[in-house]
């Protein structure tokens, strides 16, 4: 195993940018459980998780830089799929959850006309 010092002007914002990412996921996470409705419970997680893994994601260029000596942005891939899919995904099932109600709402109007 290769072990080298990372340097502190590296060490120190990417600890900061973990512990930050770690507090995100947490708290979106939490959200997940406490939120009372679903269209409140999908804001936190796809919020809270995907700027928390974004803030891990910089921090591993930031290490991954400093070690190698030079710019490394493979992360930086990851982080733009990420940023692009995560929200989106969670758009798309909010509005299939709006379309489910709202057609589960016109079946009991029509069964409510029809007796």
């Amino acid at each position: 195993m290769i072990t080298e010092d990372l340097p502190l002007w590296a060490a120190l914002p990417a600890a900061i940018l973990l512990i930050c990412g770690g507090t995100l996921a947490l708290i979106g996470s939490l959200g997940l459980l406490k939120l009372p409705t679903f269209y409140m419970r999908m804001h936190g997680p796809s919020m809270g998780n995907t700027l928390g893994a974004g803030c891990v994601l910089l921090a591993s260029i930031l290490v991954s830089s400093a070690l190698a000596g030079r710019m490394v942005i493979h992360e930086a891939l990851i982080t733009v799929f990420m940023v692009l899919t995560a929200p989106v995904s969670a758009m798309l099932i909010m509005r299939g959850a709006i379309y489910r109600m709202g057609v589960n709402a016109e079946r009991q109007r029509q069964k409510s006309e029809q007796a």
